[in-house]
């Protein structure tokens, strides 16, 4: 196997995750450590205050016989009370299980059932009846709080009697090896697997990320660092971010919507330093800023101004490798005057103070992430696992190169299997999954975990994702296909909202894409068209060749032995409510193929 590591970050030998929330209030009581937001208002939360919060919250749920070793749920949106419960949960060793607030009842039922949770936090009436309806089959759990009737306010009374030393009894029992939390994975393939990650693999991701892209995380205009966190917190990388800003001592607010709509007003107001987002997050925003252009009847500038950023990015990075000697004097030129024109306002989108931001979950496009570099904000992609406790590699700082998902983090080793698959190792690892003794036999090998993923080292350590090992698709013809990159490649057209390549035991390759319907609409109002319905839309033989277009392009990146020889357009987008996607918007392949069985017989059968 090739194999490229990266030197050990320092692990704290002793103690758990709360420990920093106590150690900072005793260290900087006063510095800002949270901010909650109250309206458009948001309202800082320093060390101390956080500290008694989280010490008020723990003594409450020790009343409500909360034990070391104990597992609570909490199924919500991001919010700052997760944050709180998670560090009470941890100052008495209990353990928390995150749920997806989109969770299904047998979902819910599921995980609440494996790992024996005593109590559930929910966020609203609505979570409370989901949990409610699979009671019966629950004996160990004992209560159901719900944060917008106050429980915590609640919990807080009830235990204003006990004293803090035993909190501090419990807190100081937590080792590294303690598990902090079971993450249940997204289940792409199968039903979903908790994951066991202790209160050392958070440390050891969250010590590795400060310590490698520190520089990362700082505002040029000296500013303290501030990050908003929008991401799921049911999902890990919420969760490594959460604990990397109480660890290092930056600022976090919370928003628990993804969608443009409801962020962008909230980074507006937060202005954050540095972001970690999804690609979906940077592909919404570019679409929206190229279709205001397009509106304003100033798409060629914005087209212009997007070459010229994809090409000033491209020259630095080849200069960050001593490749180049960087973007030529009219280059810069050209860059200046868009910069005025055009980048600042695409920066003012995400509060203005942003220039660095740390992307994961799936993959980012080579020329999406050289066009915000270009306009100013530097993506830094990685990569890991729900195994992984998130990141097992990121692009580093000043040497991000565009289209891979960076090298070993600190403290990790990545390396490529004969068949392709690339296996990790590090601190980060987990220990296993609950009550699946075989998986985890399966999955870790002398302290390698398999991944499932396709991938490729270059010369410099830097990893390239290709697919997933599972998904191969081997054409009646014995050609192989990783369906990742050619769908990726679909989907750089903005009328194209999902792709599903397919081609399993068939004479070629087709596909079944669904529109954006947000681009649908902006698309025929620039031509001057009606609206059209989405079944209208499937007929409609102008956009049925410009999809054609998008094909075709990406086909010109394959042989023609991989390319798509046939498509069909779907009335709608994939969705989790569906079961097509997961809730971390994965493809469910399996479901999509089994539902639109009859789509694809019809490819094949013309």
């Amino acid at each position: 196997m090739r194999e490229f590591s990266s030197p050990a970050a320092p692990v704290p030998a002793v103690g758990g995750l709360a420990d920093s929330v106590y150690d900072a209030a005793e260290r900087t009581p006063g510095l800002v450590q949270l901010s909650r937001r109250h309206g458009e208002r948001w309202q800082d939360v320093t060390a101390l205050q956080f500290r008694d919060e989280v010490m008020a919250l723990a003594k409450g749920l020790l009343i409500r016989g909360v034990r070391y070793g104990d597992r609570v749920a909490v199924m919500s949106s991001t919010c700052y009370e997760w944050t709180l419960f998670d560090y009470a949960l941890w100052s008495i060793g209990a353990i928390s299980v995150p749920v997806y607030p989109t969770s299904a009842a047998e979902q819910v039922r599921w995980i609440l059932a494996e790992t024996q949770a005593v109590a559930c936090v929910v966020e609203h009436e609505d979570h409370a009846m989901t949990v409610g309806a699979v009671c019966d089959a629950l004996p160990e759990l004992t209560g159901i709080w719900q944060l917008d009737r106050d429980c915590v306010t609640a919990l807080v009374e009830d235990g204003q009697g006990v004293p803090d030393s035993l909190v501090h009894r419990q807190r100081l029992g937590v080792t590294p090896d303690s598990v902090a939390t079971v993450i249940y994975t997204s289940g792409t393939t199968g039903r979903p697997k908790g994951c066991l990650l202790t209160h050392g693999n958070f440390a050891a991701e969250a010590d590795a990320l400060l310590d490698g892209w520190g520089e990362v995380f700082r505002d040029t205009g000296g500013a303290a660092p501030a990050t908003l966190l929008f991401l799921p917190l049911a999902h890990v990388y919420g969760r490594v971010v959460q604990v990397a800003a109480v660890r290092g001592g930056i600022r976090i607010g919370h928003h628990g919507q993804l969608t443009t709509d409801s962020l962008l007003p909230a980074l507006a107001s937060y202005r954050p330093t540095f972001l970690h987002a999804v690609p979906y997050i940077f592909e919404k925003i570019y679409q929206r800023a190229r279709e205001a252009a397009e509106e304003a009847g100033r798409g060629e500038l914005f087209a212009q101004a997007a070459e010229v950023a994809v090409e000033w990015a491209a020259a630095r990075e080849q200069r960050a490798f001593g490749r180049g000697s960087g973007p030529s004097p009219a280059l810069r030129l050209r860059h200046a005057a868009y910069d005025r024109m055009v980048y600042q306002r695409l920066r003012g989108v995400l509060g203005g103070r942003v220039r660095n931001v740390m992307c994961g979950g799936s993959t980012l496009s080579r020329e999406l992430g050289l066009f915000f570099a270009g306009a100013g904000m530097t993506v830094y992609e990685g990569y890991g696992l729900t195994e992984t406790t998130a990141a097992v590699t990121a692009n580093p700082p000043g040497k991000a190169r565009f289209g891979t998902v960076g090298r070993p983090i600190p403290g990790a080793s990545v390396a490529i299997g004969e068949d392709g698959e690339v296996w990790v190792r590090g601190g980060t690892v987990f220990s296993g999954y609950l009550n699946h003794p075989r998986c985890t036999e399966e999955a870790l090998y002398d302290g390698w975990l398999a991944t499932g993923d396709l991938g490729s080292l270059d010369e410099d350590g830097y990893l390239t994702i290709t697919g997933r090992k599972k998904e191969l698709i081997v054409t009646s013809s014995g050609k192989n296909l990783a369906p990742a990159a050619l769908e990726e490649r679909v989907r750089a057209h903005p009328l194209v909202g999902q792709c599903v390549v397919v081609g399993d035991d068939r004479p070629y390759v087709a596909a079944l894409i669904t529109l954006d319907a947000e681009a649908l609409a902006h698309w025929l109002k620039i031509r001057g068209r009606e609206q059209l319905d989405a079944w209208a839309a499937l007929a409609d033989e102008e956009l049925h060749a410009e999809i054609q277009r998008a094909v075709a392009a990406a086909n010109t990146a394959v042989s023609r032995a991989e390319s798509i020889r046939a498509f069909r357009l779907l009335p709608r987008e994939f969705s989790a409510e569906q079961g097509l996607l997961t809730p971390s918007l994965k493809l469910r392949r399996q479901a999509i193929v089994q539902l639109y069985a009859d789509d694809i017989e019809e490819l094949y059968s013309a």
